[in-house]
């Protein structure tokens, strides 16, 4: 199993996208309980563009105990792919809980902020964005601002007199 698993791996770090997929989806049928496999097979069909056949390898490995680094990506890619579906209060809901295991994971954040967009919550999607960028950025010329950024970032929508 861990060979294929690393040849299949090792397919879709150099474009062999089907290749990889077919050896996945195998693997997942072999061992249906392991979370590892099922992650593996969702970010496989998430980078063919296949998001809806994602969902429930993504599902699987969450419930079936991923761990770690996977499982944050997990969350991120689940709640991404139902985003991308339309699926705005699945997502919504699948941020929140992945942000409540993970707390400090901005890419989380950022896409969560895209749901809140689509949610039509621009004012805290923004804030989101905002603070994260601020939280995080090197760049000099942003952080030359940031205390003014975080300010406003609240405040989009006040209007001063």
């Amino acid at each position: 199993m861990r060979k294929d698993l690393t040849e299949a791996i090792e397919l879709r770090k150099v474009g062999e996208l089907k290749k990889s997929n077919q050896i996945l989806l195998k693997l997942a049928e072999e061992y249906p309980e392991n979370p590892v496999i099922s992650y593996q097979c969702a970010w496989s069909f998430d980078v063919m563009g296949e998001e809806a056949k994602a969902v429930p390898y993504y599902e699987t490995a969450i419930e079936k105990g991923l761990s770690g680094a996977d499982l944050e990506e997990s969350y991120i890619g689940l709640g991404s792919t139902y985003r991308t579906l339309g699926e705005y209060e699945k997502s919504k809901d699948i941020f929140l809980k992945g942000s409540s295991i993970f707390p400090n994971s901005q890419a989380m954040r950022v896409f969560y902020s895209m749901t809140l967009y689509n949610l039509q919550k621009h004012t805290v999607a923004m804030e989101n964005l905002l603070k994260c960028l601020i939280e995080t950025t090197e760049d000099k010329e942003i952080l030359r601002y940031k205390r003014a950024i975080g300010f406003y970032a609240d405040k989009l929508d006040q209007v001063w007199e």
